[in-house]
């Protein structure tokens, strides 16, 4: 059992995107605690299969908290996955939520070498369209399908890091898609003044990116599981305890 407070989100429509491994697949498994029944949890990937399978594991707690889990395998760096997901997502807001939740999860870490190595557009475009632009365009799709109404809350995490303020040498891909979404939310939420909108940074967490950061540099850091920290993330939005368009780190909690 998750160790979370006696509050929830009430009845919830919650979408999280990368939801297959890692972290998003961490938060999938915790945030069912915090939901009502009549909730619905829509999990976003690339990978059907990993997604089916997430799905079983979770289908003895969700059956037995009233929760239904969909899942939708879709390319969200592609204008066809983002549409694919939206309208899974417009299928299920037309039940009635005290709460939508978002969770903006989906990244890559892309090429880490020089900048001077990145002369190709296409590469960079690539990179740039599934970790910045798919958020952008799949979060104002998602707030048209579920707009403002008396008695709703609507929340939306962006999955930060803290090299969207600290440049580091040879990860110019990964720093400038983190920093674009941070300021990508913090226009929402000067835009948006009844959303709750917060950036979080995890922290370095035991996943495949940690495995691909130690491929490409050689370099391994202490790493804490990614139930810890998704703890802390689901706890953050319980409380709603933040300014609209912070960002927050792990390590100041």
């Amino acid at each position: 059992m998750c160790d979370f407070s006696s509050k929830t989100l009430g009845r919830c429509l919650c979408i999280i995107t990368g939801a297959s491994k890692g972290f998003g697949r961490s938060l999938a498994q915790q945030v069912p605690y915090i939901l009502q029944a009549g909730s619905v949890v829509l999990l976003v990937a690339r990978s059907g299969l990993l997604l089916e399978e997430l799905k079983t594991d979770l289908e003895n707690l969700t059956v037995h908290l009233g929760l239904v889990v969909n899942c939708v395998s879709a390319d969200l760096g592609t204008a066809e996955g983002v549409a694919k997901t939206l309208e899974a997502v417009r299928q299920d807001a037309v039940n009635d939520y005290d709460h939508m939740l978002l969770i903006n999860n989906a990244a890559s870490l892309g090429a880490i070498s020089q900048f001077c190595s990145f002369t190709d557009p296409a590469q960079v475009n690539a990179y740039i369209s599934f970790n910045v632009s798919s958020a952008l365009a799949l979060t104002a799709g998602v707030l048209q399908a579920l707009p403002q109404r008396p008695g709703r809350k609507r929340t939306v995490v962006n999955v930060s890091s803290v090299f969207a303020h600290k440049p580091l040498p040879r990860w110019v891909l990964y720093c400038t898609a983190k920093a674009a979404r941070d300021m990508m939310f913090k226009v929402l939420a000067e835009e948006e003044t009844d959303l709750k909108v917060l950036s979080y940074s995890p922290g370095p967490m035991d996943t495949e990116m940690q495995e691909e950061i130690f491929r490409q540099m050689g370099v391994r850091h202490e790493l804490m599981p990614c139930q810890k920290s998704g703890a802390k993330l689901l706890n953050l939005v319980l409380d709603g305890d933040f300014p609209s368009g912070a960002h927050i780190d792990f390590f100041d909690l």
